[in-house]
């Protein structure tokens, strides 16, 4: 008897998550993840270095669910400039009962720019100050969208500051959002205003919460540019050659704090600062995970800096594709195909 399996392409993908599902699915999977009741192995990475080109495939599995995931999302950066998206990816979801093919998810990179932004809004809401004034992002990229929209669902803020390598983009970025959220949004100020930075300094200057989304190679963030009660939110570092923290960002932290703590030890941020002996792992005060479960203590003063090393793990990807899964499911959206 031929298998049947839901085949699901971008729009339709769009339509079924949204930030705040997306939010809610991406904590209960760091909680899963950080008391025990998840699996996730080793991610592996693949180079294609004449064209600049990297990809990631992560997987995971959430005890007790119905389902698992494994991802392949690819990045090109010379795509862009010849007008096609520099992302690309699928998500292959299985029946956790049988290990069947349930699911092909043709998102083309956009699981992964929700669940990163996830990401950073959850650090924002444990570890952030309650009073967030300004907002800094190093990155002019989809990302950096993404992440504003996600935090504007956990924090309030009155001001954020873009840089980007490229000047013209950093104000392209600065005039979408400003555009996204000309209709008002619950988690801005009103009048909140968007606008691009000269230099990652002048971006960084008293900000609350600094978001980094580059594919840097060299840190861009120094510890002396940092304001007491600063939560500084790494995103970018997803392979252990990219940085975008100076080590002495996290030697001068009072707390560090990590998506998955192994995982960080072999690439972010946290591997570096460990591997030039700028810290020692036992800094790491907790993972996001822990802290969600009310485990351990996210912030304790309104004057620490906080740094929050997040790398990506497949638990994300799981708890995306899953509710995108079940959503369909339930709307009947989606091709059925046989295999």
């Amino acid at each position: 008897m031929p298998r049947e399996v839901l085949l699901l392409r971008e729009p339709e993908i769009r339509e079924l998550l949204d930030p705040a599902a997306c939010i809610d699915a991406v904590e209960k999977a760091f909680i899963a993840y950080s008391t025990g009741r998840a699996e996730l192995p080793v991610v592996l990475h693949l180079h294609v270095p004449e064209n600049h080109g990297e990809i990631h495939i992560k997987a995971g599995h959430l005890h007790g669910a119905a389902v698992y995931a494994v991802k392949i999302v690819s990045g090109f950066p010379g795509d862009a400039a010849q007008g096609v998206p520099a992302m690309n990816g699928m998500v292959v979801v299985f029946d956790a009962n049988t290990g069947a093919p349930a699911a092909f998810l043709l998102d083309n990179g956009y699981i992964t720019e929700l669940r990163t932004a996830a990401a950073g809004s959850l650090a924002a809401k444990h570890l952030a100050r309650r009073e967030v004034r300004s907002v800094a992002v190093v990155g002019s990229g989809s990302q950096a969208r993404y992440q504003i929209e996600s935090l504007a669902l956990v924090r309030s803020f009155r001001e954020v500051r873009i840089w980007g390598r490229h000047r013209d983009r950093a104000e392209r970025c600065a005039k979408d959002l400003a555009t996204r959220f000309q209709g008002g949004h619950s988690g801005l100020a009103v009048g909140c205003q968007f606008a691009a930075a000269p230099s990652v300094r002048e971006a960084l200057a008293g900000a609350d919460i600094i978001i980094t989304v580059t594919s840097s190679r060299e840190p861009l963030v120094g510890a002396e540019w940092l304001a007491p009660g600063s939560t500084v939110i790494a995103v970018g570092s997803d392979n252990p050659e990219k940085q975008e923290l100076d080590v002495d960002v996290l030697a001068r932290a009072d707390r560090i704090v990590a998506d998955s703590l192994p995982q960080c030890l072999r690439l972010g941020e946290i591997h570096h600062a460990v591997e030039r002996g700028a810290i020692v792992k036992e800094k790491v005060a907790a993972e996001i995970g822990q802290i969600a479960a009310g485990l351990k203590p996210g912030r304790q003063s309104e004057a620490e800096i906080i740094v929050c090393d997040l790398t990506g793990v497949g638990v994300q990807d799981v708890a995306a594709a899953a509710l995108v899964y079940q959503r369909a499911i339930l709307a009947g959206r989606g091709e059925k195909i046989a295999l």
